[in-house]
């Protein structure tokens, strides 16, 4: 929320991983903050700080751990980079099975 305040005046383009959409709506990959903040129901204008909280922590009770949530933190928390090849030249991402429950 804070950082969506923070974002309001520039339009920039950020491209996001993930989208959470409705059936009716189509995916969407490219957007501007400008956009976010006109349209999106977790960032729009006028909303306060201790609504989109409560709006979040209920929203997300409601949803599973995504199933590329591992990997995708893997590679996310090395800035993007991919682990160093192994002995035969393949990289891996190396996943606990049994993390989440």
């Amino acid at each position: 929320w804070i950082a969506n305040r923070r974002m309001k005046s520039i339009n920039m383009k950020p491209v996001f991983n993930h989208h959470y959409y409705m059936e009716s709506d189509r995916p969407k990959y490219l957007t501007s903050v400008k956009e976010e903040i006109e349209h999106n129901i977790h960032v729009k204008s006028g909303i306060k700080e201790s609504e989109f909280v409560a709006m979040r922590e209920a929203r997300d009770k409601t949803l599973a751990v995504p199933n590329l949530i591992l990997p995708s933190l893997q590679v996310n928390m090395c800035a993007g980079h991919l682990p160093k090849a192994e002995n035969n030249g393949c990289v891996y991402l190396k996943l606990p099975l049994n993390a989440l429950r």
